[in-house]
């Protein structure tokens, strides 16, 4: 009884919500139509009258009916909080069973996001193999973008007032990882990673990487920042080896894009693969901030930022890419000390087997003194670079620039 009720008594809701809307429509409406002799702009004037009238009568409607639930099936079916699963950002629990608990719901679901609300949460994200031809994105996404706490001097503490997932441990996978689809080499997960609005934690000299999606077939990573822990500029020198973080190395059907990406206190900053596109890049207080590996397809980076690192741009394998602008921070006098002297850049570029194939727009800027107009390169045979609003400057056979 009380359900009929309640029902009827909705309808008569409804009815008055578009009674309202449409007496809103005939009031704003002109009473007649312009005459024949009107001038384009009365006309004009009449017709956007109409427009707005009808705007708003659909508005009310479309308010009545966003106030109701989505029914189930829809999108929202598909994000996953991680604190359903069990997850605490505490800074306490080991959130790894939790995590894999929640992955495999958006697995089984066909993919869809797992939801990191703020915190800081110990543990490891290590996503299971798909297995091809089966192909799902699954994405990471934290709370709101994070605290960016990076630069080239003073001393700043690490927040913790984002979505944070730490792990301090000291051997294993690292902190994000995908797992390759089988033992057996080359066998990619079919997963395209999606990782946005999180911040990503090991410790100073980490033993661990941050990020690492080396098996997965596609990512995505905006608003990330991957960290060892402590700002920057009072890292330890890296000893193990670690890094920040791998994207996919695969070459069939590869899609890397980053944006908004920082990392620092690495070994190596980025390990740069197959296919990537990068947009508003940080790589500061690494040994190697970019590391570009063996690729057959090109990459391409927009605004490169690279500061205190030992070699801003390292090339380990033959590997076509450009940058549009690399800009560059030196640490200047009085700017490093016994525990960071390692930050002291040697190389901007770093490629003594001449590996790289490349075009580099570069800025640097020496920390306490100012703009600078020395450059440095270890090889770098085919790599050509053009300081901002000069003549392109190829190398000679040694890899030194012919200008210098």
């Amino acid at each position: 009884m009380h359900s009929g009720l309640s029902s009827r008594t909705e309808n008569v809701e409804q009815q008055a919500a578009h009674s309202a809307a449409d007496h809103h429509f005939r009031l704003a409406m002109p009473g007649r139509l312009p005459r024949p002799e009107a001038t384009w702009p009365a006309i004009w004037n009449w017709a956007l009258c109409g427009w707005i009238a009808l705007g708003a009568a659909f508005s009310l409607r479309g308010a009545e009916n966003e106030s109701k639930p989505s029914p189930a099936g829809t999108a929202d079916m598909r994000v996953f909080n991680v604190l359903n699963f069990g997850a605490a950002g505490d800074d306490k629990t080991d959130n790894t069973a939790a995590f894999s608990a929640c992955l495999k719901a958006v697995i089984d679901a066909g993919g869809g996001r797992m939801h990191v609300p703020a915190g800081v949460y110990n543990g490891r994200i290590v996503i299971p193999p798909i297995e091809t031809p089966r192909w799902i994105s699954l994405e990471i996404v934290g709370e709101s973008q994070p605290a960016s706490t990076f630069g080239t001097v003073g001393r700043f503490e690490m927040q913790n007032n984002n979505s944070i997932v730490k792990c301090v441990a000291e051997d294993g996978p690292a902190v994000i990882s995908a797992a390759p689809a089988s033992p057996q080499a080359g066998s990619f997960s079919g997963v395209n990673v999606v990782i946005k609005d999180l911040e990503v934690r090991t410790c100073n000299d980490p033993r661990i990487g941050g990020i690492d999606l080396e098996w997965a077939q596609q990512c995505r990573l905006e608003n990330v920042f991957v960290n060892s822990g402590i700002y920057n500029v009072q890292a330890a020198k890296p000893t193990h080896g670690t890094r920040g973080l791998v994207t996919p190395a695969i070459n069939n059907g590869a899609l890397t894009v980053l944006r908004n990406v920082i990392v620092t206190g690495y070994h190596t900053g980025i390990v740069v693969n197959e296919h990537t596109d990068g947009e508003n890049v940080v790589v500061a207080s690494n040994i190697d901030g970019l590391s570009f590996a063996k690729a057959y397809h090109a990459s391409r980076f927009g605004r490169v930022g690279a500061y205190r690192c030992t070699n801003m741009i390292t090339v380990t394998g033959q590997h076509g890419f450009s940058i549009s602008q690399l800009n560059m921070e030196h640490a200047g006098p009085g700017q490093t000390d016994d525990n960071n002297a390692w930050q002291a850049t040697v190389n901007d570029i770093n490629d003594p087997d001449n590996l790289g194939i490349a075009d580099v727009n570069y800025w640097v800027v020496l920390g306490n003194v100012g703009v600078s107009e020395v450059f440095t390169r270890n090889g770098g045979a085919s790599i050509l670079t053009r300081r901002i609003g000069s003549v392109p400057a190829p190398a000679d056979k040694t890899g030194n620039d012919k200008n210098q």
